[in-house]
């Protein structure tokens, strides 16, 4: 049985067309049951998130999927929450889940590479997520495998197991001795030099993410991520048009395009790959991200 697909959708229609339709192109689609769950508007009358509910509504006569099930929020909730009462939902019931957001363009063998790592990495205690993505950094000539693993969990096309989605802790509540741990905050910073800043902005109320607590927890239990070499995902989001992005090409990819089955591997950590990964984030962009987060929020409250 393959794992259940969870989607996030909002107010962006023609992304949530290109997504959905990439998805569909996948060769395991037909086989797989479809999740949606549909955020509500943050105010009334809504016309981009009508137009999304219009077109999800729709895709069942389109037999993309072997089954798709539509949850449409009567009140908005925000991203986090979404995702995180979604996934759990979904998880709880199926034990593994793989999950997408509405500004992702999966590779054909995106549902493949996920199912099959699903399986080959469940019972590899070491192992915290599967991520879809991977950003574009130099890889090493003489790196074999098609896997590498990294500190850091992706939010841009991943799957888990209940029994590490369980272990979350979401209220951060050992944040007051975290904060001021100059080691700590080194340390948790060698899955990208953004990550102890964005957790800050988190608890200071300037961000609202799920996933940068869900990294967290993954660093306090010293886990790993597998993320493949040929990214199976690309974010078209990053034009200025979501909630919680800016405008840049600093993640651009390009999908992979072999079909041939991913080798998954059981490789040693290897530093060079680590290194080009945490130098990757905490760019100026990632924290002008934050800054323009915590400005707007404080204009909302004058």
């Amino acid at each position: 049985m393959l794992a259940p697909v969870v989607l996030f959708v909002y107010n962006r229609p023609q992304h949530t067309i290109k997504t959905i339709e990439a998805l569909s192109a996948n060769k395991l689609a037909k086989e797989s049951n479809i999740f949606i769950f549909s955020d509500a508007a943050r105010s009334e009358n809504s016309v981009e998130v009508q137009a999304v509910r219009d077109y999800i509504d729709s895709i069942r006569e389109k037999n993309y999927f072997k089954s798709v099930t539509i949850n449409k929020a009567e009140l908005n909730k925000g991203l986090a929450k979404s995702v995180i009462e979604g996934v759990s939902e979904i998880i709880n019931e199926y034990g593994e889940v793989i999950v997408l957001e509405d500004d992702l363009i999966s590779a054909p063998d995106f549902l493949t590479y996920m199912n099959d790592a699903l399986k080959y990495y469940k019972d590899l205690e070491k192992i915290w997520s599967v991520s879809g993505y991977n950003i574009p950094i130099k890889i090493p000539e003489n790196y074999k495998d098609e896997i590498y693993y990294s500190y850091r969990g992706c939010s841009w096309g991943w799957a888990t197991w209940e029994n590490r989605w369980s272990q979350v802790d979401w209220f951060v509540e050992d944040y007051e001795k975290f904060k001021k741990n100059k080691s700590l905050r080194k340390q948790f910073n060698r899955g990208g030099r953004d990550m102890a800043n964005m957790l800050d902005a988190q608890m200071e109320g300037n961000i609202n993410s799920w996933a940068i607590r869900w990294c967290y927890s993954q660093w306090k239990k010293n886990l790993l991520t597998v993320y493949p070499v040929k990214s199976r995902i690309k974010n078209i989001g990053l034009d200025g048009s979501g909630t919680h992005s800016g405008v840049t090409s600093h993640y651009d990819v390009k999908l992979n395009e072999n079909l041939i089955k991913c080798t998954l591997t059981d490789p040693k950590i290897n530093k060079r790959i680590l290194k080009n990964f945490q130098n990757h984030y905490g760019t100026s962009f990632d924290f002008r991200v934050i800054e323009l987060k915590r400005l707007i929020k404080k204009f909302l409250r004058m």
